[in-house]
């Protein structure tokens, strides 16, 4: 059995890994979905939070499929924030 000589503790294994948080509610892992298919800039994602707790989850997906299929050019999360506040 060969050990490797870089590794001093068993703790050396564990330090250059990062552990990412998991959602911790639906609404979260939801609102992360929304984020990565839209390509939601840093400065709007927390609007995107705030709309996915506030909001039914199947409105959001209703919204979130029609501004896929509806805005095929242009910025969709702009689209998205239009459709998901025509609801008044």
């Amino acid at each position: 059995m060969q050990i490797d000589k870089g590794l001093e503790k068993i703790g050396d294994l564990f330090a250059g890994k990062k552990t990412k948080k998991m959602p911790v509610y639906a609404w979260q892992d939801l609102a992360l979905r929304v984020i990565k298919e839209l390509n939601i800039p840093n400065f709007k994602r927390s609007a995107v939070f705030k709309v996915c707790k506030q909001k039914p989850r199947v409105y959001i997906e209703k919204c979130l499929n029609d501004t896929k299929e509806l805005c095929q050019t242009g910025e969709k999360w702009k689209y998205f924030f239009k459709v998901i506040g025509g609801d008044k």
